[in-house]
Protein backbone atom coordinates (compact mmCIF):
# COMPACT_ATOMS: atom_id res chain seq x y z
CA UNK A 1 0.00 0.00 0.00
CA UNK A 2 1.67 3.41 -1.18
CA UNK A 3 2.37 5.44 1.61
CA UNK A 4 0.18 9.28 2.64
CA UNK A 5 1.24 11.39 5.31
CA UNK A 6 -2.02 12.88 6.37
CA UNK A 7 -2.86 15.58 9.19
CA UNK A 8 -2.21 13.83 12.05
CA UNK A 9 1.19 12.56 10.77
CA UNK A 10 2.51 16.04 11.28
CA UNK A 11 3.18 15.91 15.10
CA UNK A 12 5.65 13.42 14.33
CA UNK A 13 8.48 16.04 12.24
CA UNK A 14 10.56 18.72 14.32
CA UNK A 15 11.78 21.54 12.80
CA UNK A 16 16.21 20.87 11.48
CA UNK A 17 17.07 23.91 9.79
CA UNK A 18 15.80 25.10 5.96
CA UNK A 19 17.89 26.58 2.63
CA UNK A 20 16.22 28.91 0.40
CA UNK A 21 14.19 26.69 -1.23
CA UNK A 22 13.16 24.34 1.27
CA UNK A 23 12.41 23.48 5.11
CA UNK A 24 14.24 20.06 6.30
CA UNK A 25 12.28 17.94 9.12
CA UNK A 26 13.95 15.10 11.24
CA UNK A 27 11.53 12.35 12.00
CA UNK A 28 10.40 11.67 15.66
CA UNK A 29 7.41 8.79 15.58
CA UNK A 30 7.91 5.72 15.65
CA UNK A 31 7.05 4.33 12.65
CA UNK A 32 9.78 2.21 10.99
CA UNK A 33 9.31 3.46 7.51
CA UNK A 34 10.27 6.69 8.58
CA UNK A 35 12.97 6.10 11.37
CA UNK A 36 16.48 7.40 10.86
CA UNK A 37 14.76 9.77 7.92
CA UNK A 38 14.39 13.61 6.79
CA UNK A 39 11.91 15.33 5.38
CA UNK A 40 12.58 18.01 2.70
CA UNK A 41 9.61 20.27 2.15
CA UNK A 42 9.41 23.11 -0.93
CA UNK A 43 8.37 26.51 -0.01
CA UNK A 44 7.28 29.09 -1.67
CA UNK A 45 8.19 32.99 -1.81
CA UNK A 46 5.17 34.85 0.19
CA UNK A 47 4.72 37.09 -2.58
CA UNK A 48 4.06 34.95 -4.95
CA UNK A 49 6.51 34.89 -7.04
CA UNK A 50 6.88 30.78 -7.15
CA UNK A 51 3.69 29.09 -8.00
CA UNK A 52 2.87 25.85 -7.75
CA UNK A 53 3.54 23.35 -10.27
CA UNK A 54 1.50 22.86 -12.87
CA UNK A 55 0.65 19.21 -13.38
CA UNK A 56 0.63 17.05 -16.57
CA UNK A 57 3.59 19.06 -17.91
CA UNK A 58 7.14 18.87 -17.65
CA UNK A 59 9.04 21.26 -15.14
CA UNK A 60 11.99 22.06 -16.93
CA UNK A 61 12.30 24.17 -20.25
CA UNK A 62 12.73 23.19 -23.58
CA UNK A 63 16.18 24.47 -23.38
CA UNK A 64 17.10 22.61 -19.93
CA UNK A 65 15.39 19.58 -21.84
CA UNK A 66 18.22 19.89 -24.26
CA UNK A 67 20.64 20.66 -21.58
CA UNK A 68 20.19 17.36 -19.60
CA UNK A 69 18.60 14.69 -22.22
CA UNK A 70 20.13 11.92 -21.51
CA UNK A 71 18.79 11.69 -18.59
CA UNK A 72 15.10 10.35 -19.70
CA UNK A 73 13.48 10.42 -16.25
CA UNK A 74 14.63 13.45 -15.21
CA UNK A 75 13.63 15.02 -18.94
CA UNK A 76 9.78 13.28 -18.65
CA UNK A 77 9.54 14.74 -14.72
CA UNK A 78 6.28 16.51 -13.88
CA UNK A 79 7.19 17.55 -10.36
CA UNK A 80 10.24 19.13 -8.97
CA UNK A 81 10.92 16.71 -6.23
CA UNK A 82 10.99 14.01 -8.86
CA UNK A 83 13.29 16.09 -11.08
CA UNK A 84 15.44 16.57 -7.75
CA UNK A 85 15.42 13.12 -7.21
CA UNK A 86 16.62 11.95 -10.67
CA UNK A 87 18.70 14.56 -10.71
CA UNK A 88 20.89 13.73 -7.83
CA UNK A 89 20.60 9.91 -8.88
CA UNK A 90 21.81 10.05 -12.21
CA UNK A 91 23.55 13.19 -12.85
CA UNK A 92 25.47 14.12 -9.28
CA UNK A 93 25.80 10.23 -8.01
CA UNK A 94 27.97 8.76 -11.07
CA UNK A 95 30.21 12.01 -10.61
CA UNK A 96 30.23 12.34 -6.89
CA UNK A 97 30.21 8.23 -6.14
CA UNK A 98 26.75 6.70 -6.14
CA UNK A 99 27.74 5.40 -2.40
CA UNK A 100 28.37 9.34 -1.34
CA UNK A 101 24.70 10.87 -2.95
CA UNK A 102 21.70 9.07 -1.46
CA UNK A 103 18.62 10.43 -3.77
CA UNK A 104 15.85 9.43 -1.42
CA UNK A 105 12.33 8.24 -1.89
CA UNK A 106 8.94 10.71 -3.28
CA UNK A 107 5.98 10.11 -0.37
CA UNK A 108 2.66 11.27 -1.04
CA UNK A 109 1.37 14.28 1.62
CA UNK A 110 -1.78 15.47 1.62
CA UNK A 111 -2.95 19.12 1.92
CA UNK A 112 -4.07 18.86 5.52
CA UNK A 113 -0.40 17.92 6.08
CA UNK A 114 1.83 20.41 4.92
CA UNK A 115 -1.08 23.14 6.51
CA UNK A 116 0.03 21.15 9.64
CA UNK A 117 3.99 21.33 9.49
CA UNK A 118 3.50 25.00 8.32
CA UNK A 119 1.82 26.32 11.54
CA UNK A 120 4.02 23.81 13.73
CA UNK A 121 7.59 24.99 12.45
CA UNK A 122 6.68 28.83 11.83
CA UNK A 123 7.85 29.86 15.54
CA UNK A 124 10.22 28.01 15.06
CA UNK A 125 11.96 29.66 12.05
CA UNK A 126 14.32 32.52 11.75
CA UNK A 127 12.14 35.53 11.26
CA UNK A 128 13.71 36.79 8.14
CA UNK A 129 12.94 33.18 6.55
CA UNK A 130 9.30 33.49 7.57
CA UNK A 131 8.86 36.94 6.66
CA UNK A 132 9.88 35.71 2.92
CA UNK A 133 8.53 31.93 2.64
CA UNK A 134 6.36 29.35 3.61
CA UNK A 135 5.74 25.47 3.03
CA UNK A 136 3.96 25.04 -0.48
CA UNK A 137 0.99 23.43 0.55
CA UNK A 138 0.16 23.34 -3.06
CA UNK A 139 2.37 20.15 -3.62
CA UNK A 140 1.43 16.14 -3.25
CA UNK A 141 4.66 14.85 -2.59
CA UNK A 142 7.91 15.20 -0.02
CA UNK A 143 11.57 13.96 -0.61
CA UNK A 144 12.35 11.58 2.13
CA UNK A 145 16.04 11.08 2.95
CA UNK A 146 18.35 9.46 5.01
CA UNK A 147 19.09 11.54 8.40
CA UNK A 148 22.80 11.96 7.96
CA UNK A 149 22.94 13.13 11.64
CA UNK A 150 22.56 9.73 12.84
CA UNK A 151 24.97 7.03 12.12
CA UNK A 152 23.04 4.20 10.15
CA UNK A 153 22.00 1.33 11.87
CA UNK A 154 23.74 -1.38 11.94
CA UNK A 155 26.93 0.92 12.48
CA UNK A 156 29.35 -0.17 15.58
CA UNK A 157 27.99 -0.37 18.59
CA UNK A 158 24.56 -0.34 17.70
CA UNK A 159 22.52 2.67 19.36
CA UNK A 160 25.96 4.20 20.98
CA UNK A 161 26.41 7.90 20.50
CA UNK A 162 26.86 9.54 16.89
CA UNK A 163 28.72 12.97 15.74
CA UNK A 164 28.02 14.35 13.10
CA UNK A 165 29.57 17.26 11.15
CA UNK A 166 27.80 18.81 8.28
CA UNK A 167 30.59 21.18 5.92
CA UNK A 168 29.96 23.38 2.97
CA UNK A 169 33.39 23.23 1.56
CA UNK A 170 33.05 25.64 -0.83
CA UNK A 171 34.97 26.51 -4.25
CA UNK A 172 38.22 24.37 -3.80
CA UNK A 173 40.33 26.07 -6.71
CA UNK A 174 41.82 29.75 -8.08
CA UNK A 175 40.24 30.31 -11.93
CA UNK A 176 42.40 30.57 -14.67
CA UNK A 177 40.45 30.90 -17.55
CA UNK A 178 41.68 33.31 -20.57
CA UNK A 179 38.13 35.09 -20.40
CA UNK A 180 38.31 36.30 -17.29
CA UNK A 181 38.37 40.34 -17.47
CA UNK A 182 41.76 42.20 -16.60
CA UNK A 183 39.61 44.65 -14.10
CA UNK A 184 38.90 41.38 -12.68
CA UNK A 185 42.12 39.53 -12.23
CA UNK A 186 42.42 39.15 -8.43
CA UNK A 187 39.58 36.24 -9.00
CA UNK A 188 43.39 34.52 -10.38
CA UNK A 189 44.40 34.54 -6.46
CA UNK A 190 41.90 35.03 -3.81
CA UNK A 191 39.44 32.49 -3.22
CA UNK A 192 35.64 33.17 -4.33
CA UNK A 193 34.59 32.30 -1.09
CA UNK A 194 37.22 34.92 0.45
CA UNK A 195 35.97 37.97 -1.92
CA UNK A 196 32.26 36.94 -1.05
CA UNK A 197 32.58 37.37 2.07
CA UNK A 198 33.86 41.01 1.83
CA UNK A 199 30.37 41.52 -0.40
CA UNK A 200 28.52 39.68 2.19
CA UNK A 201 29.79 41.84 5.33
CA UNK A 202 28.83 44.85 3.20
CA UNK A 203 25.49 43.80 3.02
CA UNK A 204 25.31 43.15 6.44
CA UNK A 205 24.48 39.26 5.75
CA UNK A 206 27.63 38.26 8.11
CA UNK A 207 29.15 40.44 11.18
CA UNK A 208 32.48 39.80 10.18
CA UNK A 209 35.15 37.89 7.62
CA UNK A 210 35.42 34.42 8.08
CA UNK A 211 39.36 33.16 8.30
CA UNK A 212 38.15 30.20 6.36
CA UNK A 213 39.91 29.22 3.14
CA UNK A 214 38.61 26.38 0.94
CA UNK A 215 41.87 25.73 -0.75
CA UNK A 216 43.15 24.67 2.70
CA UNK A 217 40.68 22.01 3.35
CA UNK A 218 41.27 20.98 -0.32
CA UNK A 219 44.98 21.12 -0.19
CA UNK A 220 45.67 17.43 0.93
CA UNK A 221 47.65 18.64 3.73
CA UNK A 222 46.57 17.46 6.97
CA UNK A 223 48.22 20.64 8.37
CA UNK A 224 46.43 22.77 6.44
CA UNK A 225 42.97 21.01 6.53
CA UNK A 226 43.15 20.90 10.54
CA UNK A 227 43.73 24.42 9.94
CA UNK A 228 40.47 25.04 7.74
CA UNK A 229 38.23 22.80 10.28
CA UNK A 230 39.92 25.16 13.28
CA UNK A 231 38.77 28.39 11.03
CA UNK A 232 35.30 26.89 10.62
CA UNK A 233 34.42 26.20 13.83
CA UNK A 234 35.60 29.66 15.36
CA UNK A 235 32.76 31.26 12.81
CA UNK A 236 30.00 28.77 11.88
CA UNK A 237 28.32 31.29 9.56
CA UNK A 238 26.50 28.77 7.64
CA UNK A 239 29.42 26.61 6.40
CA UNK A 240 29.93 24.12 9.34
CA UNK A 241 27.35 22.55 12.05
CA UNK A 242 27.85 19.70 14.37
CA UNK A 243 25.45 17.20 15.63
CA UNK A 244 25.46 14.67 18.49
CA UNK A 245 22.52 12.01 17.87
CA UNK A 246 20.36 14.16 15.91
CA UNK A 247 20.29 17.91 17.99
CA UNK A 248 22.51 20.60 16.91
CA UNK A 249 25.02 21.30 19.33
CA UNK A 250 27.03 23.94 17.07
CA UNK A 251 25.81 26.15 14.08
CA UNK A 252 22.48 27.97 13.15
CA UNK A 253 19.59 25.88 12.05
CA UNK A 254 18.10 28.21 9.50
CA UNK A 255 20.80 30.54 8.67
CA UNK A 256 24.36 31.77 10.01
CA UNK A 257 25.73 31.94 13.46
CA UNK A 258 28.36 34.65 14.91
CA UNK A 259 31.75 33.50 16.24
CA UNK A 260 32.24 31.13 18.35
CA UNK A 261 32.86 32.53 21.68
CA UNK A 262 34.00 31.27 24.93
CA UNK A 263 30.65 30.34 26.64
CA UNK A 264 29.94 28.46 22.67
CA UNK A 265 33.51 26.88 23.08
CA UNK A 266 32.26 25.62 26.58
CA UNK A 267 28.84 24.61 25.98
CA UNK A 268 30.25 22.47 23.20
CA UNK A 269 33.16 21.15 24.70
CA UNK A 270 30.93 19.79 27.64
CA UNK A 271 28.52 18.30 25.06
CA UNK A 272 31.52 16.28 23.55
CA UNK A 273 31.85 13.94 27.08
CA UNK A 274 31.57 10.69 27.39
CA UNK A 275 31.99 11.11 23.30
CA UNK A 276 35.27 12.17 22.74
CA UNK A 277 37.67 10.24 25.32
CA UNK A 278 40.05 13.18 26.02
CA UNK A 279 40.29 15.54 29.33
CA UNK A 280 38.02 18.38 29.61
CA UNK A 281 39.55 21.01 27.43
CA UNK A 282 41.53 18.89 24.65
CA UNK A 283 37.48 17.52 23.35
CA UNK A 284 36.92 20.14 20.70
CA UNK A 285 40.99 19.92 19.49
CA UNK A 286 40.25 15.90 19.20
CA UNK A 287 37.12 16.49 17.85
CA UNK A 288 38.53 18.81 14.97
CA UNK A 289 41.68 16.67 14.47
CA UNK A 290 38.94 13.89 13.91
CA UNK A 291 37.02 15.74 11.30
CA UNK A 292 40.39 16.42 9.49
CA UNK A 293 42.03 12.62 9.56
CA UNK A 294 38.52 11.51 8.37
CA UNK A 295 38.81 14.19 5.37
CA UNK A 296 42.16 13.30 4.65
CA UNK A 297 41.80 9.55 4.85
CA UNK A 298 38.59 9.08 2.41
CA UNK A 299 39.88 11.24 -0.33
CA UNK A 300 36.29 12.53 -0.74
CA UNK A 301 36.82 15.64 -1.42
CA UNK A 302 39.56 15.18 -5.01
CA UNK A 303 36.36 13.89 -6.57
CA UNK A 304 34.10 16.71 -5.63
CA UNK A 305 36.90 19.04 -6.93
CA UNK A 306 37.30 17.37 -10.08
CA UNK A 307 33.29 18.03 -10.30
CA UNK A 308 33.95 21.70 -9.22
CA UNK A 309 36.81 21.76 -12.35
CA UNK A 310 34.12 21.15 -14.62
CA UNK A 311 34.33 24.63 -15.06
CA UNK A 312 37.05 25.25 -16.81
CA UNK A 313 36.05 28.94 -18.68
CA UNK A 314 34.78 30.82 -15.88
CA UNK A 315 31.37 32.31 -15.56
CA UNK A 316 33.11 35.27 -17.49
CA UNK A 317 32.98 32.52 -20.82
CA UNK A 318 30.20 30.64 -19.62
CA UNK A 319 27.66 33.53 -20.24
CA UNK A 320 28.71 33.81 -23.75
CA UNK A 321 28.13 29.88 -24.56
CA UNK A 322 24.34 31.11 -22.44
CA UNK A 323 23.68 33.39 -24.72
CA UNK A 324 23.98 30.80 -27.54
CA UNK A 325 21.87 28.44 -26.10
CA UNK A 326 19.02 30.67 -25.37
CA UNK A 327 19.47 32.50 -28.80
CA UNK A 328 19.50 35.78 -27.59
CA UNK A 329 21.78 38.45 -28.40
CA UNK A 330 24.85 38.76 -25.61
CA UNK A 331 24.27 41.34 -22.97
CA UNK A 332 27.47 41.06 -22.32
CA UNK A 333 29.40 41.46 -25.35
CA UNK A 334 26.54 44.63 -25.96
CA UNK A 335 28.64 46.24 -22.68
CA UNK A 336 32.56 45.34 -23.93
CA UNK A 337 34.84 47.69 -25.82
CA UNK A 338 36.30 46.43 -28.93
CA UNK A 339 39.45 45.36 -27.37
CA UNK A 340 37.89 43.46 -24.82
CA UNK A 341 35.49 41.63 -27.32
CA UNK A 342 38.34 40.65 -29.48
CA UNK A 343 39.64 39.07 -25.83
CA UNK A 344 37.87 35.94 -27.32
CA UNK A 345 34.49 36.28 -26.12
CA UNK A 346 33.58 36.35 -30.48
CA UNK A 347 34.98 33.01 -30.54
CA UNK A 348 32.81 31.33 -28.27
CA UNK A 349 30.08 32.94 -30.10
CA UNK A 350 30.77 30.79 -33.40
CA UNK A 351 30.81 27.68 -31.80
CA UNK A 352 28.42 24.82 -32.52
CA UNK A 353 25.77 24.47 -30.20
CA UNK A 354 26.49 21.23 -29.04
CA UNK A 355 29.92 23.33 -27.54
CA UNK A 356 27.05 25.80 -25.90
CA UNK A 357 25.63 22.78 -24.42
CA UNK A 358 28.15 21.28 -23.13
CA UNK A 359 29.81 24.60 -21.60
CA UNK A 360 26.64 24.96 -20.12
CA UNK A 361 25.86 22.20 -18.33
CA UNK A 362 29.39 21.83 -17.08
CA UNK A 363 29.23 25.04 -15.78
CA UNK A 364 26.07 23.85 -13.86
CA UNK A 365 27.07 20.65 -12.82
CA UNK A 366 29.74 22.38 -11.14
CA UNK A 367 28.47 25.20 -9.46
CA UNK A 368 26.34 22.75 -7.60
CA UNK A 369 29.44 20.67 -6.32
CA UNK A 370 30.78 24.36 -5.51
CA UNK A 371 27.44 24.97 -3.14
CA UNK A 372 26.69 21.46 -1.76
CA UNK A 373 27.05 20.30 1.77
CA UNK A 374 29.16 17.01 2.79
CA UNK A 375 27.84 15.26 5.46
CA UNK A 376 30.32 13.19 7.85
CA UNK A 377 28.77 10.80 10.87
CA UNK A 378 31.13 9.53 13.12
CA UNK A 379 30.09 6.45 15.73
CA UNK A 380 32.99 5.71 18.15
CA UNK A 381 34.18 1.74 17.31
CA UNK A 382 36.74 -0.52 18.57
CA UNK A 383 39.37 -3.05 17.52
CA UNK A 384 37.29 -6.09 18.27
CA UNK A 385 34.36 -4.68 15.95
CA UNK A 386 35.43 -7.13 13.04
CA UNK A 387 33.58 -6.81 9.81
CA UNK A 388 31.94 -3.17 9.31
CA UNK A 389 30.87 -2.03 6.58
CA UNK A 390 32.38 1.68 7.15
CA UNK A 391 35.62 3.18 6.87
CA UNK A 392 37.26 4.33 10.18
CA UNK A 393 39.75 6.81 11.75
CA UNK A 394 41.44 6.79 15.09
CA UNK A 395 42.38 10.17 16.53
CA UNK A 396 45.29 10.34 16.79
CA UNK A 397 45.96 12.49 19.76
CA UNK A 398 43.62 9.86 21.70
CA UNK A 399 44.12 6.65 19.55
CA UNK A 400 40.10 6.84 19.97
CA UNK A 401 38.61 4.75 16.55
CA UNK A 402 35.43 6.08 15.39
CA UNK A 403 33.48 4.15 11.81
CA UNK A 404 32.63 7.06 9.70
CA UNK A 405 30.08 7.47 6.71
CA UNK A 406 30.53 10.44 4.35
CA UNK A 407 27.34 11.36 2.36
CA UNK A 408 26.84 14.58 -0.01
CA UNK A 409 24.21 16.33 0.40
CA UNK A 410 22.26 19.72 -1.34
CA UNK A 411 22.73 18.85 -5.11
CA UNK A 412 19.32 20.68 -6.47
CA UNK A 413 19.65 21.17 -9.99
CA UNK A 414 20.02 24.83 -11.03
CA UNK A 415 17.36 26.97 -13.07
CA UNK A 416 19.03 27.41 -16.83
CA UNK A 417 18.19 31.47 -16.34
CA UNK A 418 20.57 31.43 -13.23
CA UNK A 419 23.57 31.49 -15.49
CA UNK A 420 22.67 35.70 -15.49
CA UNK A 421 22.40 35.59 -11.92
CA UNK A 422 25.46 34.16 -11.43
CA UNK A 423 27.32 36.66 -13.86
CA UNK A 424 25.75 39.20 -11.96
CA UNK A 425 26.85 38.40 -8.36
CA UNK A 426 30.09 37.50 -10.14
CA UNK A 427 30.45 41.16 -10.67
CA UNK A 428 29.40 42.38 -7.85
CA UNK A 429 31.32 40.21 -5.56
CA UNK A 430 34.67 41.43 -7.52
CA UNK A 431 33.86 45.24 -8.03
CA UNK A 432 33.03 45.23 -3.85
CA UNK A 433 36.64 43.12 -3.13
CA UNK A 434 38.44 45.30 -5.34
CA UNK A 435 37.25 48.57 -3.69
CA UNK A 436 37.72 47.15 -0.29
CA UNK A 437 41.44 45.72 -1.18
CA UNK A 438 42.07 48.34 -3.06
CA UNK A 439 45.34 49.44 -5.10
CA UNK A 440 46.61 46.85 -7.58
CA UNK A 441 43.39 45.16 -7.90
CA UNK A 442 41.01 48.09 -8.08
CA UNK A 443 42.43 48.69 -11.76
CA UNK A 444 39.59 48.64 -14.25
CA UNK A 445 36.63 48.80 -11.40
CA UNK A 446 34.06 50.90 -11.56
CA UNK A 447 33.51 53.72 -9.50
CA UNK A 448 32.42 52.85 -5.77
CA UNK A 449 28.81 52.68 -6.23
CA UNK A 450 25.58 50.97 -3.78
CA UNK A 451 25.66 47.43 -3.93
CA UNK A 452 22.07 45.65 -3.77
CA UNK A 453 21.51 43.24 -0.70
CA UNK A 454 22.31 39.52 -2.18
CA UNK A 455 21.97 37.08 0.36
CA UNK A 456 23.49 34.13 -1.69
Amino acid sequence: MELKLEKKDAADWVYRGEGAANLVLAYSGSSPDFAGKVMRIQKKAKNGSAAAAVHNKPVLTDQERLLWKEAKELVASQNKDAVERFFAQLVMGPLLGPKYVDAGVLVKVSRQFLEGIEEKVTGQRPSWRVDAAMVDVERDSVLIMPDHTVFPRGGSKGGGPCLSVEIKPKCGFLPSSSFIAEGNAVKKSASRFKMHQALKLHNKDISEISKYNPLDLFSGSKERMHKAIGDLFSTPQNNFRVFLNGSLILGGLGGGTSKTNTVIEQTFEDALKGVIQATKGSRTASFMQLIAETVHHSGVLDQLLKVQKLDHLDIEGVIHAYYNLVSKPCMVCKDLNEAKALHGCESLHSIPMDESLKIVKDYLIAAIAKDCSMMISFAPTDDVDVGSQYSSVRIPSTNQKFDYKVSFIDLDLKPLKKIEEYYELDQKIVKCYNRVAGGDHAKGAPASTELPRDAN
